[in-house]
């Protein structure tokens, strides 16, 4: 009897991360580059042990194996700071982080720090595609950012961001602030095509994710409503056991 709440349990469980995920779709909406996320489901098929029926019976269990990036670039929109760029297309910039190793990032949010160096918001140096950081003298101003990511001032060229891309996107791991690792190895980018004063935003289609939040949430009371009734019919049915016995 206690079938039907496992396979409602495993439905309710998968039913409730796949609504943490959406609830984070919508919480990244305004976040620069950020990508929906996916769950992937599996059902889970067995044969079952009860000898009440003549012809076999599967029962099937659900269970959420993995997620899964929307990689679709997202919209680019205009700014007026001449140190956002945007990768129109494939690509991902390369920094550094605090232990030298290399991340990967659509995020163009960029900055000079107090030494002149180019970084991400967080403080990560940008590296060129000879996988150097980036520095500009305190005169160099008019900074300028070509199609192929060649950045230069009045004093002519500083460097090229280095873009590189991936065989399979979803290798890339997510690391917070719009950052992700991997141990795939990256290719640079043959044509990049790098966009000087703006930003992409985020491919979260808001009218989008709450229709599927609507829908989840009415398919998670269904199977709430389900696992009630299938409770109340097993107290109904211990009770009339009970009173046969007593007979």
């Amino acid at each position: 009897m206690e079938t039907t709440s496992y396979i409602a349990l495993s439905r309710q469980g998968a039913l409730r991360r796949e609504l943490s995920t959406i609830a984070n779709n919508l919480a990244n909406m305004n976040t620069t580059s950020y990508k929906t996320e996916r769950v992937m489901f599996v059902d889970h098929l067995e044969r079952s042990k009860s000898g009440d029926f003549i012809a076999d019976q599967k029962l099937a269990f659900t269970r959420d194996v993995a997620s899964y990036r929307d990689l679709n670039a997202g919209p680019i929109e205009q700014t007026s700071n001449p140190l956002d760029v945007a990768i129109h297309g494939k690509g991902y910039f390369v920094v550094q982080d605090q232990t030298g190793a290399q991340q990967y990032t659509r995020n163009g949010s960029f900055r000079l720090d107090n030494s002149g160096q180019l970084v991400t918001q967080s403080g990560l140096p940008v590296l060129t595609d000879a996988g150097t950081p980036l520095f500009f003298a305190p005169e160099d101003n008019n900074i300028t950012v070509t199609g192929d990511g060649t950045i230069s001032t009045q004093n002519g060229p500083v460097g090229k961001l280095q873009v590189v891309v991936f065989d399979n996107g979803q290798d890339l791991v997510p690391n917070g602030n719009g950052l992700y690792t991997t141990t795939a190895t990256p290719q640079p980018a043959a044509n990049p095509e790098v966009v000087q004063n703006a930003l992409e935003k985020s491919n979260v289609e808001g009218v989008m994710e709450m229709t599927r939040m609507i829908e989840v949430s009415r398919q998670y009371k269904g199977v709430q409503t389900l696992m009630e009734k299938e409770d109340e019919r097993i107290r109904k049915a211990i009770n009339e056991l009970a009173k046969f016995g007593s007979n």
